[in-house]
């Protein structure tokens, strides 16, 4: 614009030196011509009138080339599009002709590929979890080696089983006579007082019996306690019975409470805690019941690490997966009772559903279930933990027992020599010689018939008459 200007300013500049001449007005009188400048303002605005004539021209040429490339742009647009819906239509005619050639639907083929890919990468997936499951075989036994040893690197305890004694030493066999009393009165009362048996048949010891291995060493501590004090009657029998129960009954129940605070449980209910207290005094296959508990959940604790398990409930699981053997009441094998007892005092579920199928009673429905029955199974198997089946020798007591007291007459049955002999004591007033003779022959069939033992079973049925008079 600027160059325009300037140019038209060129084409109206008066030459340098130069003058325009305008025609004078004629008048009467002549004159001389006159010389006058023209004024530069002529000059400016005839430069600005072009110019703009200029940008008008330019702004109508862009207006008409924009309109010559819209219409353009619409042209090819609409072509363009044209040729999008010729391109999809000859497309359907193509496919309309492949279905008709292949007399397939589209929806048809195309299932036909999907069904052609899936198998092939069914192949494929089939494959791959092969080779996964080969390498996860290869290195699986090696690691499950790793965890179970480091499991038991953990479960390693210092407690110091204390067993059960249930034979006396006495050095003067003149204690025994002070044990049996005048007419046995003294052993009688002691017996009933104590739940145990007491036999003092074999020389230099006394033979404590019974099922309950709580009431067997409460029975050994009192007769303890009245050797030493030398009064062995009937009422001191019982006043000391009664303090070694209580005595007994503490020691349990702190020893529980060892027994939790070492694995780390708190806040179970007191009777659960007592409950747990009688494992010292309780053996399962020869192994001390706190020994195994402490073992196991040690166990039990690691593993529920490793893999990512609930500690928690693997660590109450194992702790109470025994507890029904050592209830005081209730029917039904250990797992049943423990079951019982842990619902009575509201026990999470969970920690119940260990308890209940840590012997495959019912399926397990939780990897901590299968902990703890895992961490139980390694505890109770490795070398050394169990070295004799006590618990089947007291079964087997307790059922010989059973089927003798089930016979009409009998006042007291008698298990000894490990099972291998049977005393049968009858009321003389209801069985007599030949009946008690008969008694011995049935006992014989119905024990062969019933139970599985090594050896032999010796059976002696004992009737005994005692008359007794009183002169005055």
């Amino acid at each position: 614009m600027l160059d325009v200007l300037k140019t038209l300013s060129g084409l109206v500049k008066p030459k340098k030196g130069s003058k325009r001449t305008v025609p004078a007005v004629k008048t009467s009188t002549p004159q001389k011509p006159q010389t006058v400048p023209v004024p530069l303002v002529l000059d400016v605005s005839l430069a600005q009138a072009q110019a703009k004539e200029i940008v008008l021209e330019a702004k109508d040429e862009a207006l008409r080339i924009r309109r010559e490339a819209e219409d353009e742009l619409r042209r090819k647009t609409e072509e363009l599009k044209r040729r999008e819906g010729e391109v999809d239509r000859l497309q359907k005619e193509h496919i309309t002709k492949l279905e008709h050639v292949a007399h397939l639907t589209r929806d048809e083929g195309r299932q036909q590929i999907l069904s052609a890919l899936k198998d092939q990468l069914q192949e494929e997936m089939a494959r791959e979890i092969r080779e996964a499951q080969d390498r996860a075989k290869e290195e699986s036994g090696e690691k499950a080696r790793e965890i179970l040893v480091d499991a038991m690197r953990h479960g390693a305890t210092d407690y110091v089983a204390e067993f059960t004694v249930s034979i006396i030493k006495v050095t003067d066999e003149e204690m025994k006579g002070r044990i049996i009393g005048k007419e046995g009165r003294n052993i009688r009362a002691f017996e009933t007082a104590t739940g145990v048996d007491v036999d003092l048949d074999e020389e230099g010891v006394i033979r404590l019996s019974c099922f309950d291995p709580v009431r067997r060493e409460i029975a050994r501590v009192s007769l303890e306690r009245l050797l030493r004090d030398g009064r062995v009657q009937p009422g001191r029998i019982e006043e000391v019975v009664v303090q070694v129960k209580g005595e007994i009954e503490r020691i349990m129940f702190e020893e529980g409470q060892k027994l939790c605070h070492a694995l780390g449980v708190y806040n179970l209910p007191a009777p659960v805690v007592a409950l747990l207290g009688r494992f010292k005094y309780r053996f399962s296959y020869g192994q001390n019941m706190i020994a195994h508990t402490l073992e196991e959940t040690k166990i039990g604790i690691a593993l529920a690490q490793e893999v990512g398990a609930d500690v928690n409930i693997v660590r109450l699981g194992c702790l109470l997966h025994d507890i029904g053997k050592v209830a005081t009441d209730g029917e039904g094998s250990h797992v049943e009772l423990g079951v019982q007892i842990l619902k009575k005092y509201n026990i999470p579920s969970r920690v119940i559903d260990c308890v209940a199928q840590h012997h495959e009673d019912t399926p397990f429905n939780s990897i901590e279930a299968v902990l703890v029955y895992i961490a139980d199974a390694i505890s109770g198997s490795r070398p050394g933990a169990r070295y004799e089946n006590y618990d089947a020798y007291v079964k087997r007591l307790k059922d010989l027992e059973e089927i003798a007291k089930g016979h009409e007459g009998v006042r007291e049955a008698f298990a000894f020599q490990a099972g291998r002999e049977l005393r049968v004591v009858v009321d003389p007033g209801r069985v007599d010689d030949s009946t008690a003779t008969i008694m011995a022959s049935q006992l014989k069939s119905e024990i062969e018939k019933k139970l599985t033992y090594p050896g032999q079973i010796k059976i002696t049925v004992v009737r005994e008459l005692r008359a007794t008079e009183i002169a005055k």
